[in-house]
């Protein structure tokens, strides 16, 4: 425990310091009759009174240099960045050409098992979810329930939102709340397998937007296969235009081929946007000058009622 103001224990001696003052007579007070001054005497308190009132005298006191005791709270404070994940759910996501424990399982299946854990260790940040395929939506706004963004990459499909890939739709959608928001870090974290089929609005050009409202775009390319080497893939991702994106807004391109890269590029966004949970522990004091002042508070009480 500790005192908030502890030069306030220097009024302790207070009341004896006024008992060793003249009497006013001394000092050119008013004068009072000798009858009444020796009956105002005589109804003094007893010891036992004056021990009361010492008591409430340093109850007060007490009060007055505010003890307190450290706390550690369970709540992260706000970190003040909103991040929002735009994933690709095109047809070509749900190729089995990555491996986990030797396992053959599907690009989505591999992004959703790295998105999920990414998203719920970053409490403190507001995360949303963008998905897109043929058109893009919200699956979750911007929220600090990271579990509850965590269940809903769990629970994307490849079909909801058709099988093509409109990468500028995804990130128009994704800057259009991130414009709005006033998180004085905003945050878009892309990943696709494939090409831009969007058609209105090219990818770049939505990056130089993005870097105009001060959102940075990191992007992760997905997929064995690139298309400056593989022209004639129909599963080659795009590199090239995600690279340019993220560079055009301050961010970090990724190139991910398997598990492996997905999670050390998982470990490197943590980096670059530093986690929250990370943090030491929020301290803060709790006030304990209740207890004293409704002690000293009895006490006059008490006091009073003997006088009474």
């Amino acid at each position: 425990m500790s005192f908030a103001w502890p030069l306030a224990f220097l009024l302790l001696p207070l009341p004896l310091l006024i008992r060793l003052l003249p009497p006013a007579a001394a000092r050119g007070g008013l004068r009072v009759p000798a009858h009444i001054f020796m009956g105002v005497v005589a109804q003094r308190g007893t010891g036992r009174g004056r021990l009361l009132a010492g008591l409430a005298w340093a109850a007060l006191v007490i009060a007055v240099a505010g003890p307190q005791v450290s706390r550690i709270s369970d709540m992260l404070p706000a970190s003040g960045r909103d991040i929002v994940l735009a994933i690709d759910l095109s047809g070509s996501m749900q190729k089995e050409d990555f491996q986990l424990d030797g396992l053959p399982i599907s690009r989505l299946d591999a992004v959703k098992r790295t998105a999920s854990r990414f998203v719920a260790a970053r409490r403190g940040d507001r995360i949303g979810l963008v998905i897109f395929g043929d058109r893009a939506y919200f699956a979750q706004p911007l929220t600090f329930d990271v579990d509850a963004v965590a269940r809903a990459v769990d629970e994307a499909q490849i079909g909801i939102s058709g099988r093509a890939t409109a990468i500028s739709d995804g990130l128009g959608l994704a800057m259009k709340r991130l414009a709005a928001s006033e998180a004085p870090t905003r945050v878009i974290v892309l990943m696709s397998d494939g090409v831009d089929t969007s058609g209105n609005v090219q990818a770049v050009d939505a990056a130089r937007l993005a870097a105009g409202h001060g959102i940075r775009i990191h992007t992760i390319a997905l997929g064995p296969e690139d298309l400056e080497n593989q022209p004639r893939s129909r599963d080659a991702v795009d590199t090239k235009t995600l690279r340019e994106v993220a560079e055009l807004s301050g961010g970090t391109a990724f190139r991910v081929r398997g598990m492996a890269d997905l999670e050390a590029m998982a470990a490197s966004l943590d980096r670059l946007e530093p986690n929250p949970a990370e943090r030491p522990p929020m301290r803060y004091w709790h006030a304990l000058w209740p207890w004293p002042a409704a002690a000293a508070l009895v006490l006059m009480a008490l006091i009073g009622w003997r006088r009474g």
